[in-house]
């Protein structure tokens, strides 16, 4: 442990020091990247008066933030039947958990790396360490209608939820001890990073003009590629390809499915930072996304396999909700359509390739969040319209091909910094401390072996 948190504690002030320029200092136009940025019309009344709190608009992502945090829940409860009986509690956990340890990250300086004064365009600095100048008087250059802490909160429950994604691909065999520590290195070396990149005034990302409303680069892309650099790092269940592992309670797993629909709502309508018409845009396409997904998905398994499965409509979803997230803000009832029944049919497909590549993904989050967030990433440079949002571009299919282009750089830069600095901390940390649990704790399960208890008693 020592070890670990020295190794932490480097990495630290490596990450500062090592920031250098990547592009000009000037954003490429005045674009609108989701929800750290602010409607242009808002920035545009702030910089005429000073920001006052508008009790509507700080209602809205008060009530956002609840939802969202509903999410990381639900996640256990998805994740958790998908899983083998011995290992219900352990998956929970590894959700659950991430409330506590991602909040006091946050709040310490987690915050203030994402979304601090600019750094090189790659990272904040710690002028905002332990939410200091956080108050509750409006920040305009991300929201000026709302509290800073709202806008903060609001954000904390987004680092919460990304690196519990990353659990589904190494479910019932990682040490919960080193997964403790893995979450804070995640966090400091990985989203919030990404975060500022995408999101952060002053970050690369966002200054070369890419579109992401609610984090398909930040939060999908992120944990699914990280999924899979997690898969590989750490190796196969004890078993697999030569045993059944079927899930043991999906009436729970289609719970935790509701329950992410439902908060999504909160995350991708929160993100237009106020209520009104844009959050109530984005609110609309997300479930019409979802839907369409959740219906495409269906119909390929019952083509492909002969049965419509609940495993199968609950995962649809998932993939539908994942797949609008990065265009919730910037397109239509119709293109979500397109979106969403093109993310069913994609994931269902690349959830089958995991066989043929021979890595365990045990809860197919490379399938449904790498593949789904890179196809909305890319639909956001195909289906992005003005007419939505006026603060946003044209993407190709309404005369503007280069946002395509724009959008392809930012998932290739996502994908490689995601896979790169994920299997270096994982590989520091099974060099420290272990990553997987010992054989006989893996056949006894992670509920005795690591939580001692179980999660039936019969």
């Amino acid at each position: 442990m020592k070890k670990a948190a020295s190794i932490f504690g480097g990495v630290l002030a490596i990450l500062l020091l090592v920031s250098m320029p990547v592009f000009a200092d000037e954003p490429a136009g005045e674009i609108v990247s989701g929800q750290a940025s602010v409607v242009a019309t808002q920035v545009a009344t702030a910089a005429a008066a000073a920001p006052t709190v508008d009790t509507g608009d700080t209602s809205w992502i008060l009530i956002s933030s609840a939802l969202v945090m509903l999410m990381t829940p639900g996640l256990a409860l998805f994740y958790g039947g998908m899983v083998r009986t011995k290992n219900v509690l352990g998956t929970i956990m590894q959700s659950f958990v991430a409330l506590g340890v991602i909040t006091i990250q946050w709040v310490l300086y987690g915050y203030s790396l994402a979304f601090g004064p600019d750094v090189h365009h790659v990272v904040g600095n710690l002028d905002w360490i332990g939410l200091r100048g956080v108050g509750l008087e409006p920040y305009a250059a991300y929201a000026a209608t709302i509290p800073h802490q709202a806008f903060m909160v609001f954000q904390m429950m987004f680092a919460v939820i990304t690196p519990a994604l990353i659990t589904g691909a190494i479910a019932e065999r990682f040490k919960f001890k080193t997964y403790l520590v893995f979450l804070i290195l995640w966090a400091t070396l990985v989203y919030d990073p990404m975060a500022h990149w995408v999101w952060g005034i002053g970050g690369w990302i966002r200054n070369l003009g890419a579109l992401d409303f609610a984090g398909g680069l930040v939060v999908h892309i992120s944990s699914g590629v990280a999924a899979l650099a997690a898969t590989l790092a750490v190796g196969k269940r004890k078993g697999y390809g030569e045993e059944p592992m079927p899930p043991h309670n999906l009436t729970m797993t289609l719970l935790g499915a509701a329950l992410l629909w439902f908060g999504w709502f909160g995350f991708n309508g929160g993100s237009a930072v106020a209520s009104g018409s844009l959050a109530t845009s984005a609110f609309v396409v997300t479930h019409i996304s979802t839907a369409a997904a959740a219906l495409s998905w269906m119909i390929v398994e019952w083509s492909h396999r002969g049965n419509p499965t609940v495993l199968g409509a609950a995962s649809g979803a998932v993939a539908g909700l994942v797949a609008i997230t990065p265009a919730s803000g910037f397109v239509g009832p119709v293109s979500a359509i397109i979106i969403g029944g093109a993310a069913g049919v994609a994931c269902y497909f690349a959830i089958n390739l995991k066989s043929k590549f021979g890595y365990d993904d045990s809860l197919d989050v490379v399938g449904v969040h790498g593949v789904g967030g890179t196809l909305g990433a890319l639909a956001t440079g195909l289906f992005a319209s003005k007419a939505i949002n006026a603060a946003g571009v044209d993407g190709l299919f309404f005369g503007n091909p280069s946002l395509l282009i724009t959008q392809a750089m930012s998932v290739g830069a996502a994908w490689l910094y995601s896979f790169v600095m994920t299997f270096i901390i994982l590989k520091v940390l099974d060099w420290t401390m272990g990553l997987r649990v010992s054989e006989e704790h893996e056949v006894d399960g992670l509920d005795q072996s690591q939580h001692g208890e179980t999660g039936y008693n019969y």
